[in-house]
């Protein structure tokens, strides 16, 4: 597969406090590439720079260093009609549908946009067609969704209606940004499988998210995401796995799991001595957490644990650098 997004050591940084005197960094060096065809997720907790690399990517906020390319080409150089092109391919879809539209205006304007910047000279008829079958793909009924304002619609509804708007555009890339948070159980597939889909036309996909469910189910390689700092990507079923990186393994023993209650959970955390536990909540609930807490990754590498699988080190509680699972103390 070709690169299509490549990401080289960008960095984002944020003047805050009194008169902007401090200096935030939000994401640290980041570096990775999303292929035509493929969906990458990236996975980390709230404030880990998730949603800040999706931005920086769509160029709603400037990158601090590094660089970002599509198709090779300087994402932050682009102007005029190169930029206009660059949004015909690449498009984002976030968290909070309702931000995105205004509320004096019916939903249905943002196709009316869509129209009138990149589709002037198409005609009615076949316009409506288009717009008929994006929202087809969504799962959506022109009737019930088309001529309401925001409000009257769920926020599902409108999620879905700014996907359908991407598709109108024939995208080559999408920044998913939370998009399936605010939807119900029954859509969440529905949403997933269209960007299966989208993947199987060619699509590259950066899926953000949370939740580690979704990422194992839709991606085919995984970026875990902590202070900014990337702490290990690879393929997703050597991510998921064979996690190595501790920050990781308490990501996954923290996902619910639907054959065991949380009673069950706690009773064996409570009665069952720390090294009889299960290897993911023994690393998650015990000795993970304190070594995380000290970590301070900034000076640390990423080094290959295997075939196309990186992991950072990280600093253990008692200040010695952590080895990854299955290396040499």
């Amino acid at each position: 597969m070709s690169v299509m997004l490549q990401l080289d050591d960008v960095s984002k940084t944020y003047k805050v406090g009194a008169f902007g005197g401090q200096r935030l960094v939000a994401v640290r060096d980041v570096s990775f590439d999303v292929a035509a065809g493929e969906v990458v997720s990236l996975i980390g907790e709230s404030g880990s720079g998730k949603s800040t690399i999706g931005k920086m990517i769509l160029r709603l906020s400037p990158v601090t260093t590094g660089a970002i390319r599509f198709d090779g080409n300087d994402v932050s150089r682009l102007k005029g009609r190169a930029l206009k092109e660059y949004y015909r391919r690449v498009q984002g879809v976030f968290q909070d549908p309702f931000s995105s539209y205004n509320p004096i205006f019916k939903a249905d304007r943002v196709f009316k946009m869509i129209k009138d910047e990149f589709f002037p000279h198409v005609a009615r008829s076949e316009w409506e067609q288009k717009l008929e079958e994006s929202l087809d793909a969504v799962s959506l009924d022109p009737v019930q969704v088309l001529h309401k304002y925001p409000h009257q619609l769920s926020g599902g509804q409108l999620q879905r209606l700014l996907v359908a708007r991407a598709l109108l555009l024939d995208i080559r890339f999408l920044v998913a940004d939370e998009i399936i948070s605010m939807l119900d159980a029954s859509t969440r597939i529905d949403v997933l499988n269209l960007l299966a889909d989208l993947k199987a036309r060619g699509l590259g996909v950066l899926f953000i998210t949370h939740d580690l469910s979704l990422g194992n189910y839709i991606s085919d390689r995984t970026v875990i995401l902590r202070r900014g700092l990337i702490v290990e990507m690879g393929a997703t079923a050597k991510v998921f796995g064979n996690p190595q990186h501790a920050y990781t393994r308490m990501l996954l023993a923290s996902v619910p799991q639907l054959h065991r209650t949380w009673e069950e959970v706690a009773t064996e955390l409570e009665t069952t001595p720390v090294e009889a536990i299960d290897s993911r909540l023994k690393v998650a609930y015990a000795r993970t957490a304190a070594a995380l807490e000290h970590d301070d990754p900034t000076d640390s590498a990423l080094v290959e644990f295997e075939d196309g699988h990186l992991v950072r080190r990280y600093e253990s509680a008692a200040g010695r650098t952590a080895p990854v699972a299955g290396e040499a103390a």
